[in-house]
């Protein structure tokens, strides 16, 4: 299985992710056309090489004419759901900005809806965003791993005033990540942008043994003098058990008859947005003969305390079951295909027999399908065929 591991010994940041899928091999021409592909217009990409502490690095800077002084959550999800992204890619930026207004909220303590992002909401972090998950499905990327991450010491000037590092969102959306403080007057090294990637993206440290592929660094906007201010990326493969991968996980459940259902789907798309692996709810008959509902939310675990405190907080459940389980889970890979001239995401799933199943993504058929006014169906079949000439 293709991964890519972060090594993030100097912090991250967006532009910083994107310098160092550069240096792995994503297309610095690619790269140029993404505010294209999200319609912001004006925006220009400029892409060099720099040193830091010794080490080539990829510097990645966005020029961008005046643009509003942030936006709120729904607006910066509005910008991501009308990209030409695939649709996985969309579902992780989106999730990722979820997550940031979810981590503001709880800090300020208002709803979600009200949340006003401003460095975040800023065109150059939906760039960051939408261009490092996007990035790393170009290249192939199935799983991401992260390293120790090193937040950095001091304060940061943010548009509330000077608040402690790591700022109080961005340490919200490290919980239950490892992280160390320091280098000593580093001052940030991890923003609320490169938080967000990692909460999203890392399915937990990286594996005990890997070859490696290749390696790449992206460069910070500081520059020290005693140390590189880079992150590394280091694309590699690792071992599976054929077909398939066991892996352990948590199952949290809980039963509800006396919460309304949109709120109730509420709780469990904030469950997915805070990095759950599954979510289902299931119709279940109750004592005394009530309709109620099943929450199960399946959770890595180290995301398993974190996700059994949402349920408890935000539902009407007054206890959660919890167990450990396995399962068995088929290897699979997303990329694009051309459809019309359209982009569209496939997924494909490894059988135990070896052979190969593609599913193309609905989301991304039905644009095409408006933008071109094709059927639906059409669309599909027209996807299926380019991803199995691949």
């Amino acid at each position: 299985m293709r991964i890519a591991i972060l090594d993030p010994f100097s912090g991250i940041s967006g532009d910083m992710t994107l310098g160092a899928l550069l240096g792995i091999g994503l297309d610095p021409e690619w790269l140029r056309s993404l505010p294209q592909r999200l319609h912001l217009d004006g925006v220009r990409v400029d892409i060099r090489e720099v040193e830091r502490g010794g080490l080539q690095c990829w510097k990645v800077d966005f020029e961008i004419p005046p643009q509003p002084h942030g936006r709120h959550v729904h607006q910066i999800r509005k910008l991501v759901e009308q990209s030409d992204a695939p649709e996985h890619v969309r579902a992780k930026a989106d999730a990722a900005f979820l997550a940031i207004g979810a981590a503001e909220a709880a800090i300020h303590g208002v709803p979600i809806e009200k949340i006003h992002l401003h460095e975040v909401g800023a065109v150059d972090a939906i760039l960051d965003v939408v261009g490092a998950i996007w990035g790393l499905s170009e290249l192939g990327v199935e799983e991401v791993r992260c390293g120790v991450l090193r937040t950095g010491d001091g304060t940061v000037l943010a548009a509330h005033g000077a608040l402690p590092v790591p700022a109080p969102a961005t340490l919200k959306l490290l919980e239950g990540l490892s992280t160390s403080p320091g280098p000593e007057g580093s001052g940030e090294l991890v923003t609320p942008t490169g938080a967000a990637l990692v909460r999203v993206l890392s399915a937990g440290p990286p594996p005990a043994i890997y070859t490696p592929i290749r390696s790449g660094f992206g460069a910070g906007t500081k520059d020290f003098a005693d140390r590189a201010n880079a992150l590394r990326i280091i694309l590699a493969e690792t071992q599976s058990h054929g077909t398939h991968e066991r892996e352990q996980v948590v199952m949290l459940a809980c039963d509800i008859d006396d919460m309304s259902p949109e709120y109730l789907a509420g709780v469990a798309e904030r469950a997915r947005a805070d990095g759950a692996l599954d979510v289902v709810l299931i119709p279940v008959l109750m004592k005394k003969g009530r309709a109620g509902t099943r929450l199960d939310v399946l959770a890595r675990p180290i995301d398993a305390d974190r996700l059994e405190q949402l349920l408890l907080t935000e539902s009407n459940t007054i206890g959660v079951r919890r167990s450990d389980v396995t399962r068995r889970v088929l290897l699979r890979r997303t990329s694009t295909v051309d459809v019309l001239g359209h982009v569209v995401g496939v997924k494909f799933v490894t059988l135990p027999d070896g052979g190969l199943r593609a599913k193309p993504e609905f989301d991304d058929v039905n644009r095409v399908a408006l933008a071109t006014g094709r059927r639906a169906a059409d669309i599909y079949q027209l996807a299926l065929a380019a991803a199995e000439r691949r």
